[in-house]
Parts: C-alpha cells; sequence; structure tokens
C-alpha cells in the first residue's frame, strides 16, 4: 500500500486579489516545469491542509494549492459576500491565467469533486484530466440524506450533538435552522453552532474513529469557516441547476478520470459516484472497500497516490 510522498515546503506563496473583499492564498510547490496539478479542497469553505502536497511526486508535479474564497488562509474568514459556485469558477480560471498554466490535472475531493466538476464542464478545454474522491453532486437528496435524514440513522448518538442547538420546533429543516445561528449577530451563537455543525461531519468522516480530524474540524478558524460557507451553499443548492453536473457530463468527453470512493462513505455515499460513472464513459471507477469519506485513510491515499499517476499514463498514451 502507498503512502504519502515526504513532506515538502512552497517554493512560492502568492496572494491573489479577486472580487472585492476577496483575497486569495494560493501556493506552489514540486517541479516548476512539472505537470501542473491544482487541489480542489472540499467544503465548500475546508480550506487545504499542508499533507495535500504530499499526494504527487514533487519531482513530476507542479503542485498547486488555492484557498476557495472565505476559507484556510484566503480572507475575509467565512466571507459569504460574492461567494457562490461560479465566483469559485471565476477564481480558478483566474490562477490557471496567473500561474501561466495553459492546462491542468485537477484533483478534488468531497465539495472539491463537486467544483473540479462544474469547471471541467465550463472550461473543458483547460482540463487534461480529473482525479476525483468522494463524489458530491450536490442535489437535494445528498443534502437531505446528511443534514436531515439518512446519516443520522447510522450515527445517532453523534446526531444528538447536532441536534443540541436547534430547538424542537425548528429539526424539520436542520440547514435552514442552523443558517439562522451561522449568520446570527450573536458571535458565541455563531461559533457555537459553527462547532456543531462542524464536528458532526468530521465525527463521520471515516471509517474508523481518527481524533486528529475531529480535532481540526472543531478548530474555530476551521469550524467558522467550513459551516457558515457549506451552509450558505446548501441554502442555496450549491447555485446549481437540478441534476446539473449529471445533465452535462457529455462536455467531458475525452477527458480522462479516476473516481476513488469509499465503500462506506456516509458523508457522501456511494450512489453519488455511481450516477456519475454511468454518464461519464471516459472515467473509471475505484470503490475502496475499506474506507469511508476522509482523504486521509490509508485506502484512500493509496488508491489517490495510484490514481494520479494513472490518469497521466491515460492522457500520455492519449498523446502518442
Amino acid at each position: 500500500m502507498l503512502n504519502l510522498y515526504p513532506e515538502i515546503q512552497p517554493n512560492a506563496r502568492h496572494r491573489l486579489s479577486v472580487a472585492a473583499p476577496h483575497e486569495l492564498y494560493l501556493e506552489e510547490s514540486g517541479n516548476p516545469a512539472g505537470i501542473p496539478v491544482l487541489v480542489v479542497h472540499g467544503g465548500p469553505g475546508g480550506g487545504c491542509e499542508d499533507y495535500y502536497r504530499r499526494f504527487f511526486d514533487a519531482e513530476r508535479y507542479r503542485i498547486i494549492l488555492l484557498d476557495q474564497r472565505g476559507a484556510g488562509r484566503s480572507t475575509p474568514l467565512a466571507e459569504l459576500e460574492g461567494n457562490t459556485t461560479a465566483d469559485l469558477v471565476a477564481d480558478m480560471e483566474q490562477v490557471r491565467q496567473f500561474l501561466g498554466i495553459d492546462k491542468w490535472l485537477l484533483f478534488g475531493g468531497s465539495w472539491g469533486s463537486t467544483l473540479s466538476l462544474v469547471y471541467a464542464q465550463a472550461h473543458p478545454e483547460r482540463v487534461m484530466g480529473l482525479v476525483l474522491r468522494g463524489i458530491f453532486l450536490c442535489r437535494p437528496e445528498d443534502i437531505h440524506w446528511f443534514y436531515q435524514e439518512g446519516a443520522s440513522r447510522v450515527f445517532p448518538d453523534y446526531w444528538e450533538d447536532f441536534l443540541e442547538p436547534i430547538p424542537e420546533s425548528e429539526r424539520h429543516d436542520m440547514v435552514s435552522a442552523y443558517y439562522r445561528r451561522l449568520t446570527s449577530t450573536n458571535e458565541l451563537e455563531q461559533i457555537q453552532a459553527a462547532k456543531a455543525w462542524s464536528v458532526w461531519e468530521g465525527r463521520c468522516a471515516t471509517l474508523h474513529p481518527n481524533p486528529a480530524v475531529v480535532d481540526r474540524f472543531g478548530h474555530p478558524h476551521v469550524a467558522i469557516a467550513l459551516a457558515r460557507i457549506e451552509c450558505h451553499y446548501f441554502m442555496n443548492r450549491a447555485f446549481l441547476e437540478p441534476d446539473q453536473i449529471l445533465n452535462n457530463t457529455s462536455v467531458l468527453e475525452g477527458i480522462p478520470g479516476i473516481i476513488v470512493h469509499g465503500r462506506y462513505d456516509m458523508v457522501c455515499p456511494l450512489d453519488n459516484a455511481l450516477a456519475l460513472s454511468r454518464v461519464w464513459p471516459d472515467a473509471d471507477l475505484h470503490i475502496i472497500r475499506d474506507a469511508g469519506h476522509s482523504a486521509s485513510e490509508p485506502a484512500i491515499v493509496d488508491a489517490l497516490i495510484k490514481a494520479v499517476d494513472e490518469v497521466v499514463a491515460k492522457i500520455e498514451k492519449k498523446r502518442e
């Protein structure tokens, strides 16, 4: 089983101003002349982690990490103004142009898979391949599963803690109830709701309990951005048309992809990946037996590292 590559440090960091009030954090590591790969993080609002650099051979890849609007080291933290899917797609294009890249490989998980697919459907000529984990189609039923009923029956003990900040009279619509608190002028109410929202996700993200994952999700800086931005997107159906991703997969024709999905993914169930694979013939689906949702799980790490090189091999074969 493959492990992450050795730790590396960025060789360049950038601050990129986009539409006010947003400024994006952007970094590059690895080989400046290598195959460009953009890491598209989850959430929305999750931000990048340093270990994301380690999915790639630093001698072969130009590794680009981008914190999306309001997330991670981008500013203002947890900002909802001017924060839509279309804005994030436009930011990715601005980053590509800023870095002087013609085409790149996209590496996205969870919401990062969503955004990668939407970007690729908008700019297919700029995408050489896709490596996607934990597919999230952002359909109403996908949001309902995790925030209303579904995962609640798998993790009823964790669900009780998620319910706790919300009065019983509001529990028929948990996303709306949380949104009211996450956009409250009461900062204490905001952070309490944010931690409950984010810890629920962290607890459900791994096949085996992982306190390190839960601790990161519960960190105030991570929790406030993740909870506010996720809830904002889910209140607005991720700013997507119904079945937008599935209905536009024909645009991806000729773009090779690898889909990596844990069989026991309780955040984004496997039916998301199956639905996508059925309408995207150029993608191979790898169902990982001993894994849930998190990119940090050993079997997922192994599959993603293999998938990157597998997609690049397909790209090179097409060029022959």
